[in-house]
């Protein structure tokens, strides 16, 4: 154990480790349209370009893979340890509060912004980990990587054109989750229903839904707009659906029109159940209402009957299900958009390991048909595991104790990271149980304590696997 000096040395360095973060924080990095060399756009690479140039002050060896990933490697020894961070972000709506997005600010022992907790801030303390370990000069006979990636949100079709150039190492894990150790990925379904329909222009009628941004984001706001009904009509119906929803809704009348919109909260689609989508609140809200009857408000009312508000585990979609080892089904609409001759819906689905087309895809496609709408034609996606009894799991679930006190123990969560593709990868970090950091909402924030918590222990880790 090294464990006073590890203490010692982040007391020392954990200042300039919390301005690097505030510094990558600071870029913007959503994914944008691509450009010649960078096909995430310009924010991810100039993220993934910065982080770069910190290793490279570090004196670490350092690689940038067309701006899809870049790599910092501790020395020319043998591959053993992987860490698999990624520096690009979701995109941001208008409602945070303690600082925008991209102006970080530490504030009672939390560091406000985006990518602060997903997942700059540890990828900087995987970074400083490794640090720790060759300014303490313990010495390593196998080399610790630390792979950045631009496209973890959208795909991580960054981290498979990496695999397609370079092979896995040995031990992987991904500080983008929370302790202790996360050794199962749910599978899932990223699908969705539409349905095509003649414009009906009887009064009152619906002219337009929009929610929705992001199959993976609990959409925290919709809209819609309405002829043929006033604000004073549609007031009683708004305000019994804020009482069953918990949603706010808005009312604006202007050129004959009345504007609807909706306000909830949005959340990572993997937990639903922390969000309130306003897309499926806003449906409750319209299915509930006097318009005329038409074969469009019918496919509407159908959408909200196969995915009705505060349903996050499929039962009115006929597939909820749940196994001892991964847990329960959710079930996230999340994009929505609605004309005057059609509708599309998207919905992000985690499947626990017993999922199967069988028992969930052909329960959808069924179900769907018999409301008149059609399911997307897509494949489902695997579930990830990788055994407790491993190693590898067991060395990092000791030094896991041995820093918190804490029990160590393997979980099942519902979220994908970028090892779910691979044989020996599991999710480690960097949250402690229990911290809600508001990931992919307003106002995330990781705990400075706990980015400080993993930095010492991923140092440890280093030291475990690759002495």
């Amino acid at each position: 154990m090294y464990r006073q000096q590890i203490e010692d040395y982040f007391e020392k360095h954990s200042k300039q480790m919390l301005e690097d973060i505030c510094t990558l924080i600071r870029i913007r990095s959503d994914k944008e349209p691509e450009l010649e060399g960078m096909p995430f756009g310009e924010g991810p690479a100039r993220v993934l370009s910065r982080a770069l140039e910190m290793a490279e002050d570090m004196g670490f060896q350092t690689k940038n893979y067309e701006n899809y990933v870049g790599t910092v490697d501790f020395g020319d020894m043998p591959p053993q340890l992987d860490m698999l961070a990624h520096l690009d972000i979701v995109p941001v709506g208008d409602d945070w509060t303690v600082t925008a997005p991209f102006e970080p600010v530490i504030r009672d022992g939390k560091l406000y912004g985006r990518g602060s907790a997903d997942n700059k801030g540890p990828a900087v303390a995987a970074l400083y980990a490794m640090k720790a370990v060759r300014d303490l000069g313990i010495p390593l006979s196998k080399n610790v990587r630390l792979i950045l990636g631009t496209d973890e949100e959208c795909g991580s079709s960054d981290i498979a054109y990496y695999y397609q150039r370079q092979p896995e190492a040995p031990m992987t894990f991904s500080p983008d989750a929370e302790f202790p150790v996360i050794n199962i990925e749910k599978g899932g379904l990223r699908s969705g229903v539409e349905a095509c329909f003649d414009e009906d222009r009887a009064l009152p009628r619906i002219l337009s839904v929009e929610g929705g941004f992001k199959i993976n984001v609990v959409p925290d706001s919709a809209k819609d707009v309405v002829e043929g009904m006033s604000a004073q009509e549609a007031k009683a119906y708004c305000e019994q659906a804020q009482k069953t929803t918990g949603l706010a809704f808005t009312l604006t009348e202007k050129d004959g029109k009345l504007t609807i919109q909706a306000k909830g909260a949005g959340a990572h689609a993997a937990g639903p159940e922390t969000g309130n989508n306003a897309v499926t609140g806003m449906l409750t809200l319209l299915a509930a209402m006097p318009f005329a009857q038409s074969e469009g408000f019918a496919k509407l009312c159908a959408v909200s009957k196969l995915f009705p508000h505060g349903d996050w585990e499929g039962k009115a979609a006929g597939v909820a299900q749940c196994d001892d080892i991964s847990g329960k089904l959710t079930l996230s609409f999340d994009i929505f958009k609605y004309g005057v001759t059609g509708l599309t819906g998207q919905f992000d689905s985690r499947c626990p390991i017993c999922a199967n087309d069988a028992n969930m895809k052909d329960v959808l496609k069924a179900k769907s048909a018999g409301l008149g709408l059609q399911l997307f034609d897509k494949n489902m996606y695997p579930a990830h595991h990788v055994s407790a009894d491993t190693p590898f799991v067991r060395t990092l679930l000791r030094c896991y104790e041995q820093y918190s006190g804490l029990k160590g123990e393997c979980l099942a969560i519902g979220g994908g990271t970028y090892v779910h593709n691979l044989k020996n990868g599991v999710a480690f970090g960097c949250a402690l149980p229990g911290t809600d950091n508001k990931m992919h909402g307003a106002d995330e924030f990781a705990v400075v304590d706990e980015l400080l918590f993993g930095a010492k222990l991923f140092t440890q880790v280093i030291i475990e696997l690759c002495r």
